[in-house]
């Protein structure tokens, strides 16, 4: 048979190709009787044929099972590296769970492209809210200079010794990002003028008080020239109030209001808070100023007895820097310059009208003197609340013995409430009360303290009825709510005019204005 099928026909060859290739290679492989010269020649022509095909297929088997290797091991790697390496592959590769336009995209400004004239490093001084103000001010200064600035030095030496670095309150690479098109700043100073610090080749010094631009322009800049790096310390109020240039005044502003954005730890912190307070019903926050640094600071000790006296007169004494030793602290307290005591503080909320059952979260360290000094405030208003009795031990571990790390938590909790009372003008009061301005002119009672402290005696002496003493208050405090208002100019007294980032008007809505195309 397979002789017969090896000399067949050409047609019947034809119609049977297949098969009788897989007879010949047999016979081939077999090795049979070789009879029939055409019957060789068939066979021979038949295995040119059939080999190629067989090699084709087997290479395009073998590539196939490669390629889907490859497939598969870059499926793997996209788990891993995707993120990083495969941004621009297909979407296999880019496991996203949010459709891409709804994952939220970070804006970065351009670079400001400017000729360097010098390296400014900052030392702040003071606690949270006065080194902010000063870092808003020298980022404005180092844009005016084209100076490039080296993230400022926090205070670590004041009475409250937090350790606390720039980079462990604020998000340091959100603040560099996000001033980019305005200054360079850098984390340090370059390796080469590092060492020019070191072998003390830079210039340091305190900055004039309530200056102007043209100070910096005609004293700072050709010392930046001159020595490459200036170092500027103690710099809280060192810029002046009014009669800046227009994108000064909105540069601290953006500075104050976009780029000192604290960290994700504390905002999380601040936000669990405030979920907290939102859900007993609206909360007031009362920035009760009645520590012991800042009794012995002012000399304030209406309502100690005498062993408290000696104890914040002999702290007063014990830091140099407290220029102002000795202190009457009555006439100190008639004038207006004393916080509200706490039973002070209980009348006035009384007399204006606050509901008893409100929350009221105290945003303040230690209150000197404790419960027996609380006593008449709780005793009033019994919902008082603190980030210690909102939240665990364990959630606030993280923050102790960092004192601006606490006050930022404040922070954050005061400018969500729904009121918000300081009992002195310190940094935090006017900081806060400018803040909350800008985010639409929230409610912010600034109480008349010279007023009250007279209202005050004057009710607890029987001179005045409590109706009576109601009325004035609640009709005295009508315009003392963080109202749209003009900001106070006093030529050649920048003390004692309005502070700056209480009210920055240069960057808000006021009411006698056109409405601003927000589109």
């Amino acid at each position: 048979m397979l002789r017969w099928l090896g000399k067949g026909s050409d047609k019947k060859g034809d119609h049977c190709e297949n098969e009788e290739m897989e007879v010949v290679e047999f016979n081939v492989l077999g090795g049979g009787d070789g009879g029939g010269g055409g019957g060789g020649e068939v066979v021979k022509s038949k295995r040119l044929i059939i080999r190629p095909r067989i090699k084709v297929w087997m290479a395009r088997a073998i590539t196939t099972v490669i390629l889907w290797t490859c497939v598969v091991q870059l499926m793997a790697l996209g788990e891993l590296w995707g993120p990083r390496l495969l941004k621009g592959m297909p979407y296999c590769f880019n496991h996203i769970d949010a459709p891409e336009d709804l994952v939220a995209k970070v804006y970065v400004p351009p670079k400001r492209i400017y000729r360097n004239n010098g390296y400014l490093m900052v030392s702040c001084n003071g606690g949270l809210n006065q080194m902010r103000a000063a870092i808003c001010d020298m980022v404005a200064i180092a844009r005016h200079l084209n100076a490039t600035l080296v993230v400022p030095e926090l205070d670590k030496s004041s009475f409250w010794a937090d350790p606390s670095e720039f980079q462990d309150i604020f998000d340091v690479d959100n603040f560099i990002a996000s001033l980019r098109d305005e200054v360079r700043i850098l984390k340090e100073l370059p390796p080469n003028l590092k060492r020019r610090v070191e072998l003390g080749l830079s210039y340091t010094l305190p900055p004039i008080s309530w200056s102007d631009i043209s100070y910096y322009e005609k004293q700072i800049l050709p010392l930046l020239r001159k020595h490459k790096v200036v170092h500027l310390n103690r710099t809280d109020a060192r810029l002046a109030n009014n009669g800046l240039p227009p994108e000064i005044q909105k540069l601290r502003c953006r500075v104050n209001f976009n780029a000192l954005r604290f960290t994700s730890q504390i905002e999380e912190l601040g936000r669990r808070i405030v979920r907290i307070l939102r859900e007993n019903g609206p909360f007031l926050v009362l920035h009760l100023r009645y520590e012991m640094d800042m009794l012995a600071f002012s000399g304030c000790t209406h309502g100690c007895d005498s062993g408290e006296v000696d104890e914040l007169t002999r702290m007063r004494y014990a830091y140099p820097w407290w220029k102002e030793k000795v202190i009457n602290s009555e006439l100190k307290r008639r004038e207006g310059l004393c916080p509200l005591t706490p039973e002070e503080t209980a009348l006035t909320l009384t007399a204006l009208g606050i509901d008893q059952s409100v929350q009221i979260y105290i945003a303040a360290g230690e209150i000197y003197g404790g419960k027996r000094r609380m006593a008449s405030l709780l005793e009033a208003f019994p919902n008082l609340v603190r980030k210690e009795t909102l939240l665990e031990p364990s959630d606030l571990m993280y923050f102790q013995n960092h004192s601006s790390q606490m006050a930022a938590l404040d922070y954050l909790v005061s400018l969500e409430s729904d009121i918000f009372i300081p009992t002195y003008d310190g940094n935090m009061a006017k900081v806060v009360e400018g803040h909350r301005r800008f985010l639409g002119f929230k409610k912010t009672i600034i109480p008349d303290r010279r007023l009250l402290v007279r209202l005050i005696d004057q009710y607890a002496s029987g001179a005045l009825s409590w109706d009576d003493f109601s009325l004035v208050v609640k009709k005295a405090h009508v315009s003392r709510m963080g109202n749209p208002k003009r900001r106070v100019v006093i030529l050649d007294r920048p003390k004692e005019e309005d502070y700056f980032y209480a009210n920055p008007q240069e960057c808000l809505q006021l009411l006698d204005e056109p409405l601003r195309n927000t589109s």
